[in-house]
């Protein structure tokens, strides 16, 4: 922890911030303090002003997130009751973010028009699928209630796995049933890591070599510690969608030992709900803030690897504003004068 006095206020914040980082922390924390507290929230036992303390979190429905959504919320999770993040309570929760970003859309009545903005083959929203046409935390098998079920990437577990921030389904000019997977970031300044090239287990057992190329694990799958140890599915169905990443001949080690493995991880997804056919097209984009510029390298290289395939998208959270303002009411105009003030959008 550190402490850091801009203009006269001290704010406790994280050691390691960059820029980006930092302005928007003590912007969120000014936010805090104005809107909902100014006490401090514990993490391993020091004072944070970013996180919301215990006796706020413990009294009611969480500060952070839209008003107008609340009740919507509570019943999607009556439905889909997905996994509160760890950093929930925190002010740069990227869970909530997301939450407070795509709700008020979802369930307005230009949703097909201010997505359409975004999206062009978007023609409405597939209201008839999942949850009204979307779900939080998308991992594939989120209605069926099976216990035990690891998903289709087989690393699905109550505390962990693969899902998409949101999943939105929609019919596209020609009248198919598509899906729309979107990954969210705020502060984040990577994506997350591989857990396998981390891991100390992997370390210690010599035949896991994160060192080989894309081509060398697909030959020796077994190569890989999520394959070889965790009977993860990702390099079979890599295996089947060779020429999705294919571009995979310039990288002389494992391209997804970094951040990567974040994208990689839910195109698979992506790629595997598609093969159901249930769905004719299943797209996966990330939507990130606008001057979150860190993300980026990890995007160019992963759009490099796939040569840039269409099923692959970004944008930013400024974007989706404009397109709001586009047909905005007095019910938009709130709520996205709202956001702006919160998560600093111009």
């Amino acid at each position: 922890m550190k402490s850091v006095d801009v203009n006269g206020k001290q704010y406790r914040l994280p050691e390691e911030l960059n820029l980006f980082q930092q302005e928007l922390y003590i912007h969120l924390i000014d936010w805090k303090w104005a809107h909902i507290s100014k006490e401090p929230g514990i993490s391993h036992g020091q004072e944070f002003d970013a996180i919301l303390s215990e006796s706020i979190v413990n009294n009611g429905p969480s500060p952070l997130l839209y008003e107008g959504i609340l009740e919507i919320l509570d019943e999607h999770r009556k439905k889909n009751p997905f996994r509160i993040h760890q950093h929930f309570y925190h002010m740069a929760s990227s869970q909530a973010a997301n939450i407070n970003l795509f709700l008020p859309i979802l369930h307005h009545p230009a949703v097909n028009s201010i997505l359409r903005e975004i999206k062009p083959d978007f023609a409405s929203l597939a209201k008839e699928e999942l949850d009204n046409g979307y779900c939080i935390e998308f991992w594939g098998d989120n209605f069926l209630g099976v216990d035990g079920d690891t998903g289709l990437l087989g690393d699905k577990s109550k505390i962990s796995g693969t899902d998409s921030d949101i999943a939105i389904a929609y019919h596209n000019h020609d009248g198919e049933l598509c899906l729309w997977l979107i990954e969210h970031k705020l502060t984040e300044k990577e994506f997350t890591v591989c857990g396998g090239f981390k891991s100390e287990n992997r370390k210690q057992i010599s035949k896991y070599d994160c060192s080989k190329s894309f081509s060398d694990i697909l030959k020796n799958k077994s190569l890989c510690y999520y394959h070889g140890k965790n009977k993860f599915l990702y390099w079979d169905l890599t295996d089947q969608h060779q020429s999705f990443f294919i571009n995979h001949n310039s990288h002389t080690a494992c391209p997804f030992r970094g951040g990567m493995n974040q994208l990689w991880r839910n195109q698979l997804l992506a790629l595997a709900i598609e093969k159901q056919e249930r769905y004719k097209h299943v797209f996966f984009f990330v939507v990130k803030h606008p001057d979150n510029t860190s993300l980026d390298i990890t995007l160019k290289a992963y759009s490099d690897l796939i040569n840039k395939n269409k099923n692959f998208g970004v944008f930013t959270s400024a974007a989706l504003l404009r397109a709001a303002e586009k047909y905005s009411d007095s019910q938009l105009d709130d709520w996205i004068n709202w956001y702006k003030e919160l998560y600093k959008v111009s």
